[in-house]
C-alpha cells in the first residue's frame, strides 16, 4: 500500500524502560548509511517496505517483518519504492536481560542475541506495533510496561538465543586492534599508515580485513563511532557546535549530516527528545 503521509520522526526516551530510546518514522527518501548501534535494535515495519543490508545480507522487507539487530552489528536501510513506516526501540544488553529475568523469574546466564536480523513473525509484529504506540500514547505505566514486556519475552523465547563468541585468528585479532585504537581515538585525525602500523597489516590487507569482519570500512567505522559518542554528549544537553568539535567532525553541517545519515533524526531532535 503506497504511503501517503510526508517524512515524519518522533524520538523520545522512555523512563519506564530506564530511558530507551524508541522512534517511530515515515521514511520515502532518507536512507541510513552504515552504522551500528551499542544496544539491540528491535522493531517492526507497519506499512511500505524496506531495502537493508545487515551483516552483508541485503534483503527487502515489509508488514509482518521484525528487526531483530543484535548491538554492534553493521547494517543499513533505505526506503522501497513506495517509502515505509515503522517503530523501533533500543534496549541495552542489560535491560533485556532485566526484562527476559522478570518475565521468566530465571536468571538470564549469557548475552541474549538473536540469529537472523528479519524473521517474518505477522503475530508478534503486531504484538509489537500495540506494545509500542502504546509507549508513544504515554498510556499508563501499568499499560505500558506489561504490553512491552511480554512482547520483547516473546520475541526473544521464537528468535532468541545466547550469543557465541567466534574462533580467534591473527587476522581477527588484528582487525579488534585496529578497531579498539579508532575507538579510543576517535576524536583525532587518524590516517591509514597509522592504522595499518597499530593493526601489524598493510593498508590494502587492512582494509580487506577490516570490511570481511565488520561489514563497514575502517573510515565509515570511525565515522559511526563519533556519531554514537556524539549521542552520548547530546543526551547530557551538550551544546551541538561543542559536540561536533569534541568528536572530531570538521563543523556543525558535518556533524549533523553524518548524525542524521546514521539515526534518522537531526541532533537538535536527538537531544531534545
Amino acid at each position: 500500500m503506497p504511503l501517503t503521509m510526508a517524512e515524519r520522526t518522533n524520538f523520545w526516551r522512555d523512563g519506564r524502560f530506564a530511558g530507551m530510546e524508541c522512534l517511530s518514522a515515515t521514511f520515502r527518501t532518507h536512507e541510513y548509511a552504515p552504522h551500528a548501534h551499542d544496544t539491540f535494535s528491535i522493531g517492526a515495519i507497519e506499512s511500505g517496505s524496506q531495502i537493508a543490508r545487515i551483516r552483508g545480507s541485503r534483503e527487502e522487507t515489509g508488514p509482518g517483518h521484525l528487526y531483530l539487530i543484535n548491538p554492534e552489528v553493521v547494517h543499513d536501510g533505505a526506503p522501497g519504492a513506495d517509502g515505509y513506516r515503522y517503530r523501533m526501540i533500543y534496549p541495552s544488553e542489560a535491560l533485556y536481560r532485566d526484562v527476559l529475568e522478570d518475565v521468566t523469574g530465571k536468571a538470564c546466564h549469557g548475552t541474549p542475541a538473536f540469529a537472523r536480523g528479519t524473521p517474518l513473525d505477522p503475530e508478534l509484529a503486531h504484538a509489537f506495533h500495540r506494545a509500542h504506540l502504546a509507549l508513544e500514547d504515554n498510556v499508563g505505566a501499568l499499560e505500558a510496561e506489561e504490553s512491552m514486556f511480554s512482547v520483547l519475552a516473546a520475541i526473544f523465547v521464537r528468535h532468541g538465543s545466547r550469543r557465541i563468541s567466534p574462533v580467534d585468528t591473527r587476522e581477527r585479532t588484528a582487525v579488534w586492534r585496529a578497531r579498539d585504537h579508532l575507538s579510543e581515538n576517535f576524536a583525532k585525525d587518524i590516517g591509514l599508515d597509522e592504522l595499518a602500523t597499530t593493526a601489524g597489516l598493510s593498508r590494502a590487507h587492512l582494509i580487506r580485513a577490516f570490511r570481511k569482519e565488520f561489514h563497514i570500512t575502517p573510515h565509515a567505522f570511525l565515522t559511526d563511532i563519533r556519531v554514537r559518542q556524539a549521542r552520548t554528549l547530546l543526551r547530557l544537553g551538550r551544546p551541538i557546535a561543542d559536540v561536533a568539535l569534541d568528536c572530531g567532525f570538521a563543523d556543525q553541517a558535518h556533524f549533523s549530516r553524518h548524525f542524521k545519515a546514521r539515526t534518522g533524526v537531526t541532533p537538535g531532535q536527538f537531544r531534545k527528545g
